[in-house]
């Protein structure tokens, strides 16, 4: 039937960084002082529920992260920084953006050869009011 997947298409890993897991309980921390623990369960609901298997699935379905449109000079060495570190990974590695109803999603594809659906990995996870990105191993943030 056509649209419907193919049985047996490789699937990509999903991993979690630990600043994603950080963030994370961040996030619970938030609900639990808010007294509004059903929020954290939502998100992780939507997490297991839609963007991994998404992810899985449609690993490049997200924005290009590093195609944004920066004005500092200080973000658009930290892209520049990215850049470099992502070309040590191979010429198909990529930071990307999966958009949530409240939250966004920083996360890292890699791999992908015939036969091998790659390696997605969750960096960050930020609400939409949040302002920007702490990335691992760089003092300034996104």
């Amino acid at each position: 039937m056509a649209g419907r997947e193919e049985e047996g298409a490789a699937l990509a890993r999903v991993q979690y960084a630990r600043n994603f897991a950080s963030n994370l309980e961040s996030i619970e921390a938030f609900w639990l002082d808010n007294d509004f623990a059903q929020g954290y369960e939502r998100l992780l609901d939507a997490l297991t529920d839609v963007v991994v298997p998404n992810l899985q699935r449609h690993p490049r379905m997200g924005r290009h992260f590093l195609k944004r449109a920066v004005e500092s000079v200080e973000a658009k060495r930290l892209l520049e920084r990215i850049g470099l570190q992502l070309s040590a990974l191979g010429p198909s590695a990529e930071v990307r953006e999966y958009v949530m109803d409240e939250y966004l999603v920083l996360y890292l594809v890699a791999g992908g050869d015939p036969g091998d659906a790659g390696i997605v990995q969750l960096l960050a996870i930020k609400h939409h009011r949040q302002l920007g990105f702490d990335v691992p191993g760089s003092s300034a943030g996104i």
